[in-house]
């Protein structure tokens, strides 16, 4: 999978610059969802959406990547409400994501390169809140659909809703994360899908620091 689709759905982390990637058909997605009034109905499952996912204090899953090209990566990703989180992808993928809580470091051994951005400017910041509210503050309900053991919330931007979006697929009943397709700001969707899902395991907190494997490589401050 190419190293700007990993970033873009490694957790939704963050917008990226400008590639080459945009076909016509994700640019037409790419364009602001129009939003509906929404339902009761509808506002009855964003707050089971939002209460499913506060109600998740760790979590570790193996997770299938896939974009609109026909790319692939997997891993293993560990979360840890508030705010950490790490998608360690399987060889021979060479990038590896983490949110200490603060920042969300991308590093890539390929190239020896560290990336950083603010957690809150992501949406990963949102998915990891303490308390998490889709639809409230600087996030937007754009869509609600629900059928048939299937909920789907799209999230974007209230200010900026053509910046792109966040589509989160819950099973239902009861309800639990299982995917998630970002649309960034370049028009490029990705989804990744979670599978061997545990919830209320122990992880070492270790996991949510981010060590260069090189000391050559700076740290993020």
């Amino acid at each position: 999978m190419h190293r700007r689709s990993l970033l873009t759905g490694a957790g939704a982390l963050a917008a990226l610059p400008p590639g080459p990637f945009r076909s016509k058909a994700l640019a037409q997605s790419s364009a602001a969802p129009r939003a509906q009034p929404l339902t009761s109905s509808d506002r009855a499952a964003i707050g089971r959406a939002e209460a499913a996912l506060a109600g998740i204090r760790t979590l570790k899953a193996r997770f299938l990547q896939a974009d609109a090209r026909g790319g692939t990566a997997q891993g293993t990703v560990w979360m840890q409400r508030p705010g950490r989180a790490r998608f360690a992808y399987d060889p021979p993928s060479t990038i590896l994501v983490v949110s200490d809580g603060t920042i969300v470091t991308f590093f890539d051994s390929a190239v020896n390169q560290t990336s950083a951005v603010p957690l809150g400017s992501t949406p990963l910041g949102t998915l990891l809140a303490e308390r998490v509210r889709l639809d409230e503050g600087d996030a937007r309900v754009a869509a609600v659909q629900q059928r048939e053991g299937l909920v789907q919330i799209t999230v974007v931007k209230r200010a900026s809703p053509a910046e792109g979006s966040l589509t989160l697929t819950f099973a239902d009943t009861p309800l639990e994360l299982r995917q998630w397709t970002v649309i960034d700001t370049q028009g490029r969707e990705v989804r990744v899908t979670l599978y061997e899902i545990e919830t209320g395991v122990r992880i070492d907190p270790a996991l949510f620091r981010f060590v260069s494997p090189d000391l050559g490589v700076p740290q993020p401050r």
